[in-house]
């Protein structure tokens, strides 16, 4: 086998292996966000200074802007800014006849 067969065997596997390194990365973005809904958790509970945002091909990058104060926490830690779609956890709560109050941290 020439030295030019082996560079393309070469440049060939460089790229299978960069597309698979991306592909299990989208994948492992894709658990952690999934992980992060089921406990109502967010970038900053994760002790992140940035949020993370979610890009259309399964990417994730980490926005400019500043974190929002956390507002409702439950006795389990888990907690909600007030801001976009209510975790589960807090749902689950109201529709067992608990009142957001309940769950209102004190400014």
């Amino acid at each position: 086998m020439s030295i030019a067969e082996l560079m393309a065997q070469k440049a060939e596997l460089e790229h299978q292996i960069a597309q698979r390194q991306r592909e299990e990365r989208g994948e492992a973005i894709k658990q952690v966000m999934s992980i992060m809904s089921q406990y109502g958790l967010t970038a900053s509970d994760l002790g992140s200074g940035a949020k993370v945002v979610r890009i259309s091909d399964g990417q994730a990058k980490a926005s400019k802007r500043a974190a929002v104060a956390v507002k409702f926490r439950d006795q389990h830690g888990h907690t909600w800014t007030g801001r976009g779609i209510k975790p589960k956890w807090l749902s689950e709560a109201l529709a067992a006849g608990k009142s957001l109050d309940d769950f209102r941290i004190a400014a």
